[in-house]
């Protein structure tokens, strides 16, 4: 059986996230990583009412990278973080059943943002590049049941928005304008074209 390689060369690569759906589509390309989490407690999303998803992500993606990035002198560390936004409202990961619930019936009918900031940081230079993606994801109307159902299939509690679109969730999106893999948990496309500018504008 062949190995699987990466289309573009870059140095050892570090994932500065527990999230098995980021290992995942890292893997799904052909990449070879670590799995390092940061230890950054991120904030309720409450806190940052007045800042947009795109800031926000950003944000938190350059502290996870930033802050892995201390334990090693030299590869390549990928922060990343997603949120929903509602209407302008930011939706993290519900804290109990009740808060997913909520988050569910909010998003049920509408048209919603999934947003994820990226930040790749170079452990040898402290030099970074942070962006983020977004997408729109089409909700079709839920009944109440089916989001009690889904509830308690327990897929609803790790995840921004309270649902996983790779998941039993995929039954909620009507459509989507975007990155499949955005709402996912990273966007593959923009990482793969950003690991290759970064790789040439820090001299890797």
């Amino acid at each position: 059986m062949q190995t699987r390689e990466c289309i573009v060369e870059i140095p050892p690569l570090i994932l500065a996230s527990a999230s098995p759906r980021r290992s995942a589509l890292l893997s799904q390309i052909g990449l070879t990583f670590k799995i390092h989490p940061s230890d950054i407690v991120e904030p309720p999303h409450n806190v940052y009412v007045n800042k947009p998803a795109s800031e926000v992500t950003q944000e938190l993606a350059a502290l996870k990278a930033v802050s892995v990035t201390q334990h090693y002198n030299h590869g390549l560390v990928i922060g990343a973080d997603t949120l929903v936004s509602l209407e302008g409202e930011l939706l993290g990961k519900p804290t109990d059943d009740a808060d997913a619930s909520a988050m569910l019936s909010r998003l049920s009918g509408t048209c919603h943002e999934v947003v994820t900031g990226v930040a790749l940081m170079d452990a040898a230079t402290g030099q970074k590049h942070v962006w983020s993606e977004t997408t729109h994801v089409y909700f079709r109307q839920l009944h109440a049941a089916e989001i009690t159902t889904y509830i308690e299939s327990g897929e609803a509690s790790d995840k921004a928005g309270a649902y996983g679109i790779q998941g039993r969730g995929a039954a909620f999106v009507r459509r989507i304008e975007g990155c499949y893999f955005n709402v996912v948990g990273l966007p593959l496309a923009s990482l793969v074209e950003h690991l290759s500018d970064f790789q040439s504008n820090v001299g890797i």
